[in-house]
């Protein structure tokens, strides 16, 4: 690569890797924000699901927006709204301000992700292309998985407004240096604006989190509105939305392009992926509670103790992506999703007396396991799209995640509140009914890890051939 494109990846890369750490960032402090500001965990979640429902309202708009607009006005756009969100948050007085910043933090999130990916794409040849997935896996995978020590480290010595407080300053330099150095490596093009589009995936995509996040304050008794109402709406608008984009894409005027499930290898590394960011997110919320509530650590322990986790996945990525380019995805998937369910049946066996070391040894399985999925997952889906279906596969790819990350906070809150709820009923104390929740959560979250590991042994290497010299082998 020439030295422009690589200052624009490089810029990008530490740019996501920021507002992406911000994603799980506030897992750890949600016992501390459940009495600073009188919430139950419920509405706690919020702070991380409302983060998700709005990169999942959003990002389907970013194939359009990729196209239509240059890279360095989206990255300007992007940076600008991530900064202002932070900002908001910093400032907050109470629960509403703070989710509030976390939803303008969550648009420029939501942007530079897609961004980040349809670059790569675009600018590096196939052969290095492994590699360089490898590393944004880093930002998609690992920031989250390292959100919840970062913010332990803080909360030991600061007010949780600190957290943001901390990020404001990096978020700024990361748009002066990207309004100074970010040159566009594509030319944008007029492409057709379709607002029913937008308005049918905003109540499809937000209706369905809606729901989902609803589901942990339902158990308690406590949702806004009945589930049902979410849910159905986010069914109706979703089937609207595929038949529009259906109709749309005959004439290449689709917002999302649906075109790309064609393609197998996206389609089954899609529902890996789904199944994956499931059970990271699903653990990232429960395992601090576990740490905190039952073995009662502080927020320091729990955020050190979650670190060598985040580590190995980091180490992991770069040296999957490297062994991607040449042996393919399967060797890596495979070994990899089984690696993952056996953690996350280990985890099952997690008691009120479990040992600390034993936590951290299964925590870093699991994201060993999630190591070897990521990288090669990302890069074989995109990679087995034409060049024109770029921008719709990964905006597609993006909003599923948070789909699947929103219903995995979900249904593990959900379960461990009602396993919690039974445990108490049963005359168990405090302490060993909140270890009963949590085997809960876990249990169903390792059946459903069975999905991945099924759908593992039909991953393929693409073999199609892009335009203009191209491909993946």
């Amino acid at each position: 690569m020439d030295p422009r494109t690589k200052t624009v990846i490089g810029l990008l890369l530490v740019s996501s890797f920021v507002v992406i750490l911000n994603e799980t960032i506030m897992s750890v402090a949600l016992p501390r924000l459940m009495v600073d500001l009188n919430i139950t965990a419920g509405t706690a979640q919020w702070l991380t699901t409302g983060f998700m429902l709005t990169m999942a309202v959003v990002i389907p708009a970013t194939g359009f927006l990729l196209q239509r607009f240059s890279m360095r006005g989206l990255f300007m756009t992007a940076m600008s709204l991530f900064s202002a969100g932070t900002l908001l948050a910093a400032l907050a007085p109470g629960f509403g301000a703070l989710l509030g910043g976390r939803i303008i933090q969550a648009g420029g999130t939501a942007i530079m992700i897609p961004l980040l990916m349809t670059t790569v794409l675009n600018a590096v040849p196939a052969h290095r292309r492994g590699r360089m997935m490898g590393t944004i896996s880093i930002v998609i995978a690992v920031a989250p998985a390292i959100g919840p020590t970062v913010s332990g480290i803080i909360l030991n010595a600061l007010d949780w407004r600190w957290m943001f407080w901390l990020v404001l300053p990096i978020a700024l330099l990361s748009l002066v240096l990207g309004t100074v150095f970010i040159r566009n490596l594509t030319e944008p093009k007029r492409v057709p604006f379709d607002a029913l589009s937008i308005v049918l995936s905003t109540f499809a995509f937000g209706g369905i989190i809606f729901g989902l996040s609803s589901i942990g304050d339902a158990a308690q008794g406590k949702e806004l509105m009945p589930l049902w109402i979410p849910l159905t709406v986010g069914a109706l608008a979703m089937a609207g939305f595929v038949y529009r984009q259906l109709v749309l894409q005959r004439s290449d005027r689709a917002l999302m392009d649906l075109r790309t499930f064609t393609s197998k290898p996206f389609v089954i590394a899609v529902v890996m992926v789904l199944v994956s960011m499931m059970a990271l997110f699903g653990c990232l919320i429960v395992l601090p509670l576990y740490l905190q509530n039952v073995l009662g650590l502080s927020t320091l322990e729990t955020g050190l103790l979650l670190l060598p986790g985040g580590a190995v996945m980091a180490i992991l990525s770069p040296i999957v992506g490297g062994l991607f380019d040449r042996f393919g995805p399967r060797p890596l998937v495979i070994p990899g999703a089984l690696v993952l369910s056996a953690s996350l049946w280990g985890m099952t066996m997690l008691t009120e007396d479990s040992p600390v070391p034993l936590v951290i040894l299964l925590h870093c399985f699991l994201n060993a396991g999630l190591g070897f999925i990521f990288t090669p997952l990302f890069t074989s889906a995109l990679g087995s799209l034409d060049r024109t279906l770029y921008s719709h596969g990964s905006a597609i790819i993006n909003t599923l995640q948070q789909l699947a990350g929103a219903a995995g906070t979900a249904v593990f809150i959900t379960l461990m509140t009602a396993g919690t709820t039974a445990a108490v009923n049963d005359g168990l104390a405090a302490i060993p009914a909140a270890a009963a929740g949590i085997h809960t959560a876990f249990f169903w979250g390792a059946v459903i890890s069975l999905v991945a590991l099924a759908a593992s042994f039909f991953v393929r290497r693409p073999v199609n051939e892009l335009p203009d010299g191209v491909g993946v082998h």
